[in-house]
């Protein structure tokens, strides 16, 4: 995001109001200021997730409960299609604690565009060869905390 766009930074980082001068304010120069190597760490995860083969399903690793795996396979009569997509399911305000209902749609608009896009890349990365769908639906969603990004095989 350009520091041509203030406004824009400000929709999509209130904080960064608090400072006095805007000037070369990008989110970069912003976190440098307010970031820690631990939040780096714990959004290294978000964004560039560790992924594993389950019984032929890929699945964020963190998500990997082969008790709860075998109840939704059970409940979906095998549809590892529809498996991977309930498993994989993030909902982008859940990220954030109670602090996520307070986000905007355009908040959570880019950052699930954003999750879309790198889990796509990482996906394209660790199985090549496989096809996946990741999706972000933006339509029909009536509150922040309905959107979601998922992915599955294709």
């Amino acid at each position: 995001m350009p520091a041509s766009d203030p406004e824009r930074l400000f929709r999509l980082i209130p904080e960064a109001r608090e400072f006095d001068w805007v000037g070369d304010l990008t989110p970069l120069v912003w976190l440098s200021f307010v970031g820690s190597v631990g939040q780096a760490i714990a959004h290294a995860d978000l964004f560039w997730p560790a992924f594993v083969e389950h019984d032929g399903c890929v699945l964020k690793a963190d998500r990997l409960d082969p008790a709860n795996f075998s109840a939704w396979m059970t409940s979906t009569s095998g549809n590892r299609r529809a498996v991977e997509a309930v498993i994989n399911h993030t909902h982008v305000s859940d990220l954030f604690g109670e602090r996520g209902a307070e986000a905007t749609r355009e908040q959570v608009v880019h950052l699930g565009r954003v999750l879309r896009d790198v889990w796509a890349a990482k996906l394209a990365r660790d199985f090549p060869g496989r096809r996946f769908e990741v999706s972000f639906p933006e339509d029909g969603c009536e509150a922040v905390q309905d959107y979601e990004v998922s992915f599955y095989q294709v």
